[in-house]
């Protein structure tokens, strides 16, 4: 079996599309949790977000989602071996057909791609690319689950975060550009979004993933992944 394994938890990888990555990670240590309730994933994958959200927080229920049969078993099984089981589950559906529920956080590392090549992987081209989910679908899917006082957090290329902010009727709350390298361009960006209303003005943060010594991490990314990562 393909094994991720992090300090409190392993992720089992092998037949879901998109292994675990630096993004999912990234956001997933990043979003805040303070006072969460409930917690929906967007595109669970091999539930890696909502294992780490489990992890921290106190959560009572924890939903992860995804359209691919495959990635929800697979989430489902990596929840089950989880130490938080009871507080997990994985649900086989497309995100605009959640029927019903309000969740206090809504997380999603989603699909983004829309005009590059599709890959001959239909299962890849449905994890990377926007083609069963647009953003317009996930703006509004969002809105419609998420509760009054509650966030939608989710990580972007910058320019498709800045597709998002076009288009959504939530308002962004707080922000982490992330770069590679110091003084290197902005690669990716993670939002927390809110209702009208919800909030105070914008809070920026950054984030550098490693010094000038190439594959030397930074102390600050360290420092948000440390309670995850092996290597930290």
């Amino acid at each position: 079996m393909s094994y991720f394994r992090f300090k409190h938890f392993a992720v089992e990888q092998s037949d879901v599309a998109m292994k675990v990555g630096t993004d999912g990670v990234l956001l997933g240590a990043w979003a805040g949790v303070s006072g969460v309730g409930s917690v929906l994933d967007i595109g669970t994958g091999t539930g890696v977000i909502a294992l780490m959200m489990a992890q921290r927080s106190v959560a009572e229920r924890i939903v992860g989602v995804d359209i691919d049969e495959a990635a929800a078993r697979c989430a489902t099984g990596n929840f089950a071996c989880s130490p938080w089981a009871e507080r997990l589950s994985a649900v086989c559906c497309p995100a605009q057909e959640i029927a019903e529920g309000e969740y206090d956080l809504i997380i999603s590392n989603p699909p983004y791609f829309s005009d590059s090549l599709l890959s001959p992987d239909v299962r890849r081209t449905t994890a990377r690319h926007t083609t069963e989910i647009t953003f317009e679908e996930l703006d509004s899917t969002v809105c419609r689950l998420l509760a009054p006082q509650g966030r939608f957090a989710l990580i972007l290329p910058t320019e498709r975060m800045e597709a998002f902010e076009r288009i959504t009727r939530l308002r962004q709350v707080r922000r982490c550009d992330v770069r590679s390298v110091p003084g290197g361009a902005i690669k990716r960006v993670m939002a927390e979004f809110a209702r009208e209303g919800v909030g105070a003005e914008c809070l920026r943060e950054s984030l550098t993933i490693e010094t000038e010594v190439r594959g030397e991490f930074s102390d600050e990314y360290r420092s948000l992944t440390k309670d995850f990562y092996l290597k930290f």
